[in-house]
């Protein structure tokens, strides 16, 4: 067993979610010591850009972007087919329908394992560094001052106008995807995380891409991550 896989080990041993009854203890901690390279984790509004931003960034920099690996992983570990996990990502879910879809669908993932796995699979790369991580309450898991979190946002009508333009959804349409996606987000850091997601101070860095392209974003990031973690700056 790796040193990793043992400090992961460790941190699930205190993973303690009985009977759906998440507390303020439920997320799994490994000594801030442990993280001996820096990482990144970038929140994004749906339409905001966050994901290519996040990818351009893992790019430039030639860190792994963990974004869809997360489902890939989650799905392996589990022993579930990727597009079921993919329809419970970074979803709330209520006790009656775990356990109503866990009676009706033998290939349900319930939310203990699921929120177990996705922190196992964020500590596991964290720990590494050199690692862009994308969403799922990512700043809240993993040790604050071991990583550069960012948040990237723009204004509502902004992000619908980008859902119109980029998946080709009427405007009704790109609203309710855009709200209803927004509304799983922060309610999934708030039930399984116990965490604010709208707190200023969950990120070092906020960015509004109303007047940033996607290569401006990426660099002001790397330039912050180069501030946070001046000994990680490429000779």
């Amino acid at each position: 067993m790796s040193v990793y896989s043992k400090l992961i080990d460790k941190a699930l041993n205190v993973f303690k979610i009985q009977e759906k009854n998440f507390n303020s203890s439920s997320i799994p901690s490994v000594d801030a010591a442990a993280f001996v390279r820096p990482f990144i984790t970038i929140a994004r509004e749906p339409g905001s850009g966050g994901r290519p931003i996040a990818h351009a960034v893992a790019s430039k920099l030639g860190f792994v972007c963990l974004d869809e690996q997360i489902i890939d992983e989650i799905a392996k570990s589990t022993k579930k087919r990727k597009a079921i996990v993919q329809t419970i990502d970074e979803k709330t879910r209520t006790q009656i329908e775990d356990i109503v879809h866990s009676v009706l669908n033998e290939e349900y993932l319930d939310d203990v394992k699921y929120v177990t796995e996705l922190t196992k699979v964020i500590l596991s790369y964290a720990l590494k560094g050199k690692v862009v991580i994308v969403g799922r309450g990512s700043n809240f898991i993993t040790p604050f001052a071991k990583g550069l979190h960012v948040d990237i946002t723009a204004p509502y009508e902004v992000r619908v106008q980008r859902a119109m333009q980029f998946e080709g959804f009427k405007r009704e349409k790109a609203a309710q995807v855009i709200a209803t996606t927004e509304k799983e987000r922060k309610n999934f850091v708030k039930q399984y995380l116990r965490q604010d997601p709208d707190k200023k101070n969950s990120y070092d860095l906020t960015i509004n891409t109303q007047f940033f392209r996607e290569d401006e974003a990426r660099d002001l990031i790397i330039e912050a991550f180069y501030q946070k973690f001046p000994y990680a700056r490429r000779k």
